[in-house]
C-alpha cells in the first residue's frame, strides 16, 4: 500500500517556476515507478512526466510537448518524487497528480494516486 500527498501548487505568473513534491508513505515507495499527470477542467487526465523504479538511477520520460520546461526527479531516501517546472505557461493551469504502480504514460499503469494539487497560471 503506497499513500501519496501532493504540495507545492499555487498561483504563479506566466514564465515563473515552481515545484510540486510528492511524498510517499510505504516501504516499497522505490519498487514502484512514479508518475505526474495533470487535468484541466473539461479536458481528459494527460501524462506529463514519469520516472523509473530502482535503487540507485533511473530513466525518466516526459510528454514531448512539455520536454525541456520541466524535470521529474526522486529522492528514495526521502520517498518524494518532484516535477519542477518552469517557464510555466497559462495552459499549464490544471490539477496535478502524482502516481505510483507498474509505469508507463497512461493513468491506467498506475495503481495509487495523491489527491492532486492545484497549479494556476496567469497570463
Amino acid at each position: 500500500q503506497v499513500q501519496l500527498v501532493e504540495s507545492g501548487g499555487g498561483l504563479v505568473q506566466a514564465g515563473d517556476s515552481l515545484r510540486l513534491s510528492c511524498a510517499a508513505s510505504g516501504r516499497t515507495f522505490r519498487s514502484y515507478a512514479m508518475g505526474w499527470f495533470r487535468q484541466a477542467p473539461g479536458k481528459e487526465r494527460e501524462f506529463v512526466a514519469r520516472i523509473s523504479w530502482g535503487l540507485y538511477t533511473y530513466n525518466t520520460y516526459y510528454s514531448d510537448s512539455l520536454k525541456g520546461r520541466f524535470t521529474i526527479s526522486r529522492d528514495s531516501a526521502k520517498n518524494t518524487v518532484y516535477l519542477q517546472m518552469n517557464s510555466l505557461k497559462p495552459e499549464d493551469t490544471a490539477v496535478y497528480y502524482c502516481a505510483a504502480g507498474g509505469g508507463g504514460s497512461s493513468w491506467s499503469g498506475y495503481e495509487y494516486w495523491g489527491q492532486g494539487t492545484q497549479v494556476t497560471v496567469s497570463s
